[in-house]
């Protein structure tokens, strides 16, 4: 499975970002995003920082993994508070595919 990961910068030049995240601290290649200052959120993936990510993302998709691990664990019970910006409403199509729904 493939799936990115938040991790939060501890410090980072131009190549190199130093981050903490679920598994501990990480060093990620930030060669996409380029330097970012301490506290950014980065989404990090196979050991390269693809993005950065407001606080509120981050905390969304950190909540969306526990949710998985969770599953992959075979634990029952109500995932909704996991995903708590998705309860009461349907998720909004990407532009590109608003076009194809008739």
């Amino acid at each position: 499975m493939c799936i990115g990961v938040p991790v939060r910068v501890l410090r980072a030049d131009d190549r190199i970002a130093e981050c903490e995240g679920p598994e501990g601290r990480v060093r990620l290649d930030n060669m996409l995003v380029g330097a970012v200052p301490a506290g950014t959120w980065l989404l990090s993936f196979q050991g390269r920082a693809l993005r950065s990510m407001t606080d509120d993302e981050a905390a969304r998709t950190s909540s969306a993994l526990d949710a998985l691990a969770l599953a992959m664990r075979g634990a029952g019970g109500d995932f909704d508070a996991f995903f708590a910006d998705l309860v009461d409403r349907e998720p909004p199509l990407p532009e590109h595919l608003k076009r194809s729904v008739p």
